[in-house]
């Protein structure tokens, strides 16, 4: 059976797709043309007047999906412009359904760490990271970006007690269509160095080790997936991903629901490094690496890959 590629491909047990993928965008208010991710090559910063353009690009390449992340103007100790109406991320959502409508799903990522000034995702007082008054302030956030028209929220900040509260308030607001993708078992892990460059939130002081979850734990996410179902979570995410393929995989046959990986940017970045070097293919290992992540369970995968990987199925067909 694996003599051509003819029978290879009629056997095979997974199959990646477009309909896999969705595609982190960062919107910057503070700029006004696109700026390159350093530490993330081929990755992109964009100011509000370019969102329209990349909405086009990726309903073009047949990608179904995006989750925005904000880098707003400016910051404060409560991260006010998470739940600004005329936010970064609220203007961004109505400008890609304003362009694009039902023919892009639209996420917004629910956090307050690009927002603070201290970067850490909740309300900090005497250096603690308050989790009950974080709450409302992400219930806040959650029902502004979906009167701004998202689609999905996805809740990032790991305080306990926030998806309940997001459910409820979307639900008093009139949005009982508004779905939630929890981030359920999200680990402090050194992976996402890049991405709190991208968006400029890194803590200010200490680290996340208080709220997320610890790299040791297997039978805690299990629990955290629990709650977060029970709360009222509609999709539930697993980040990051290729370290965490266990868990991925127990989380799927534990609860059977609608499961997300997070193939997240120290992932990302570690391949164009090692491509750039010419120390491995890049095509093949990344279609081996997000075939690995589906295999594992994800029925969706958050990666910074997905045009190329759209580029690259689309060829193949």
């Amino acid at each position: 059976m694996r003599r051509t590629e003819k029978i290879r491909s009629m056997v095979r047990e997974t199959v990646l797709t477009k309909n896999d993928l969705i595609y982190p965008i960062f919107v910057d208010e503070t700029i006004e043309e696109r700026v390159e991710i350093g530490s993330m090559p081929g990755q992109y910063r964009l100011p509000l007047s370019e969102v329209r353009d990349e909405a086009l690009e990726v309903v073009s390449l047949g990608i179904p999906a995006v989750i925005l992340f904000g880098i707003p103007e400016h910051k404060d100790e409560v991260g006010s412009e998470a739940y600004n109406s005329e936010g970064i991320i609220q203007r961004a959502v109505s400008e890609i359904k304003d362009e694009v409508g039902d023919d892009l799903v639209v996420i917004t990522d629910v956090c307050l760490c690009e927002y603070t000034s201290h970067g850490h995702c909740g309300v900090v007082e005497d250096g603690e990271i308050l989790n009950d008054p974080t709450l409302e302030l992400l219930a806040k956030e959650a029902v502004s970006h979906a009167e701004a028209g998202a689609d999905i929220v996805a809740p990032s900040d790991m305080m306990d007690g926030r998806v309940a509260k997001i459910r409820e308030a979307l639900d008093d607001a009139g949005y009982k269509n508004v779905a939630i993708l929890s981030y359920a078992a999200k680990y402090a892990s050194s992976f996402y160095g890049p991405f709190r460059d991208a968006a400029k939130s890194a803590p200010a002081f200490g680290d996340r080790r208080s709220y997320q979850m610890d790299p040791a734990n297997a039978n805690e996410a299990l629990r955290e997936v629990y709650l977060d179902i029970q709360e009222g979570a509609d999709m539930v995410m697993v980040k990051p991903a290729l370290a965490y393929l266990d868990i991925i995989t127990r989380v799927k046959e534990r609860f059977r629901m609608p499961t997300a990986a997070y193939n997240v940017s120290g992932e990302y970045a570690m391949v164009k490094a090692a491509s750039a070097m010419g120390y491995v293919d890049e095509k093949s290992l990344v279609l081996e690496i997000l075939t690995s992540i589906k295999r594992a369970g994800a029925d969706m995968i958050l990666t910074y890959h997905a045009k190329d990987v759209a580029s690259w199925l689309e060829r193949s067909e």
